[in-house]
């Protein structure tokens, strides 16, 4: 599996594999080729049929500038390797150098045909963590007395937490950002901010639950609106699902007093969670729907709050499993190629989903008929069985059949 750097990245919103990936592979595409002076990129796929409204053409002009580019979409052209395809053309006074075609394979990663996957990422080799089964990496720490954090450290260095670190310090200032902040979202839908109206709404009902189910839930929508919005975020393990993990720790450190050392920690066990889920399925909801990204971030958090609470290595799992299970099949359908509906309020879903992982695997682990490796599988194969038109395409469910209506305003 790959480093933790490589699944948890500091980047501009809304879209991973629809911004952050093509706006890697057009700077790689600089550095091979600088003597160009004109690009022509053209989207297949799912880049095509949402890249209006995911930012695409935007990214890719604002990241070739100053030099000439076009962007043409082309969403007829089958995609056999990845539904995240683009072909990047590139000349000099109007002379064909080259034409590469790329895959955003999710979370912000690219590959580029005919290179190795980690060609262009440092930190992307398979051989960082040489386990890549939860069943195999559970039976190591045991042996080895090693908690999933350890064996982060063992693999990456002690210099992982520091980068971990810079994470959990972005992923605290986008939630602030977000509650700060009010008006509306970019794009045609007008959607509303809602963040700051659930955080100052957690005091009207005394409830302990309550209370738990606003705060949970301003903080997920504070980060899905800042990445909607544009802003700052961290992929975990994507764009479109990063209000998940940071929600369920920044109200565990705010309740039960949980050191930035001990969130880390947390941060790092979920991540081999979504490393696992990357390397063995996919995090892309172009090729595996929206299943791929909120429940594998459910799964993360689920797994990094049974990490915070030091569960055993049944009832990580558990709580991993339980969360991914229960998102199997969900479809990704964002209206308007915007990732605004449904996908914003489904990060704070999730968010509370993941917190009842961990409930039921705090007494439920040890009944577990279901392994995590088995539900990842699940999930994968359930992904390719979608149709296409569920698979980030916006051309189906919610985005098929809600009637975008004129702002009156």
């Amino acid at each position: 599996m790959q480093s933790l750097r490589e699944l948890y990245k500091t980047g501009t919103g809304p879209s991973s594999s629809h911004t952050m990936g093509p706006e890697r592979a057009i700077k790689i595409m600089r550095k091979l080729y600088p003597e160009t002076d004109e690009f022509q990129v053209t989207l297949f796929g799912s880049l095509a049929l949402t890249g209006d409204g995911h930012g695409t053409d935007r990214v890719i002009i604002n990241t070739a500038h100053p030099i000439k580019c076009s962007v043409i979409h082309d969403g007829e052209k089958p995609c056999p390797v990845h539904p995240n395809t683009m072909e990047i053309a590139a000349y000099k006074r109007g002379n064909h150098i080259i034409t590469r075609t790329v895959y955003s394979v999710g979370g912000g990663s690219v590959v580029f045909d005919g290179d190795p996957p980690d060609k262009y990422e440092k930190y992307a080799s398979d051989g960082i963590y040489p386990l890549n089964t939860y069943n195999e990496i559970s039976e190591y720490c045991r042996a080895n007395n090693l908690r999933l954090w350890q064996y982060a450290e063992l693999c990456e260095g002690k210099e992982i937490f520091d980068f971990l670190a810079d994470v959990w310090a972005q992923m605290k200032q986008t939630i602030h950002e977000g509650l700060t902040a009010n008006g509306v979202l970019p794009g045609i839908l007008g959607t509303q901010r809602r963040a700051q109206k659930l955080y100052n709404q957690r005091h009207i009902d005394e409830s302990a639950q309550t209370r738990e189910n606003r705060l949970v839930c301003s903080y997920a929508f504070a980060t899905s609106e800042q990445n909607a919005a544009g802003g700052i975020i961290v992929t975990a393990p994507t764009c479109g699902a990063c209000g998940v993990v940071p929600s369920v720790l920044k109200y565990m450190q705010d309740e039960r007093k949980f050191t930035d050392e001990q969130i880390i920690h947390a941060l790092a066990a979920g991540g081999i969670i979504g490393n696992l889920i990357k390397k063995n399925a996919s995090i892309s909801g172009a090729e595996c729907g929206c299943q791929a990204e909120i429940g594998s971030a459910c799964s993360m958090a689920a797994a990094a709050l049974a990490e915070l609470f030091e569960m055993g290595f049944d009832q990580i799992e558990y709580a991993a499993e339980v969360a991914m299970e229960h998102h199997l099949g969900l479809t990704c359908d964002p209206i308007a190629g915007l990732v605004q509906i449904p996908c914003i309020e489904r990060n704070a879903v999730a968010a509370m989903r993941a917190i009842n992982a961990l409930s039921l695997a705090n007494f439920l682990a040890d009944t577990r008929k279901i392994r995590f490796d088995t539900v990842v599988k699940t999930m994968y194969n359930t992904g390719k069985d979608l149709l296409n038109s569920y698979r980030e395409t916006s051309s189906g469910g919610l985005a098929k059949y809600y009637e975008i209506k004129p702002d009156k305003n």
